[in-house]
């Protein structure tokens, strides 16, 4: 039977690569060089994880102790910007919007779920809001550093439903972890946290918000 460890690592290393391109999106949209591209997207695939270790207690950071994380990280920075490179999609703003979008929802997913398996692991006993909370900020966190170091918005606060699908995933796991199991539970809330992206960027939903014009009123 795969252990707990082993499902948990594999999630994180898929929010990994899902987080690197996205990084690495953000960089080349940017115009950042190829260094740059790099330390973005690892920036991305390894924030959210940093913050949730750091909370945890977890001294030095996981990326510190297993140095597959950010070498995983860093190559898949590295592949994007060669092909973008390569296939000259520099200005192919549909392509990386659409892959950002399907990279991003991914990221989030797997490392909200990830995030909260890690905590469970813990030999402490923590409360479900702590878990929860410890999911969000994995999953989100990568995202923001992302978002900032790029000189945007954070993207958590203008576009979408971001961290609202990341919670509604989070509460779903905690919430089902007790009447299916621990890895389906996951599962539920990765399937939640998909769902409620996808079709909020197909119908372009997002959560209301005073445009400055208005408040000037």
């Amino acid at each position: 039977m795969i252990s707990m460890d082993s499902v948990v690592f594999v999630l994180e290393m898929v929010g990994v690569v899902a987080s690197a391109i996205s990084g690495a999106i953000t960089a080349i949209r940017r115009e950042m060089d190829a260094f740059g591209v790099v330390i973005l997207g690892l920036t991305t695939a390894v924030g959210g994880g940093m913050v949730r270790d750091i909370l945890l207690g977890q001294t030095p950071p996981m990326v510190f102790i297993r140095p597959i994380y950010a070498i995983v990280a860093m190559s898949v920075s590295l592949l994007t910007f060669i092909a973008v490179y390569l296939h000259k999609l520099h200005y192919n703003t549909k392509l990386y919007d659409r892959a950002l979008l399907i990279m991003d929802t991914l990221g989030l997913a797997a490392y909200t779920v990830s995030g909260m398996g890690v905590a469970y692991s813990r030999p402490e006993e923590y409360s479900t809001y702590l878990i929860v909370f410890v999911g969000v900020i994995t999953g989100v966190g990568g995202g923001v550093l992302r978002d900032l170091f790029a000189g945007n918005r954070p993207y958590i606060f203008v576009k979408h439903i971001y961290a609202l699908a990341s919670i509604a995933g989070a509460i779903a796991c905690a919430l089902l972890r007790g009447v299916i199991g621990q890895e389906l539970a996951m599962l539920a809330g990765m399937v939640v946290i998909i769902i409620i992206r996808i079709t909020s960027a197909a119908l372009k939903l997002n959560l209301p918000k005073i445009k400055a014009e208005e408040a000037e009123k």
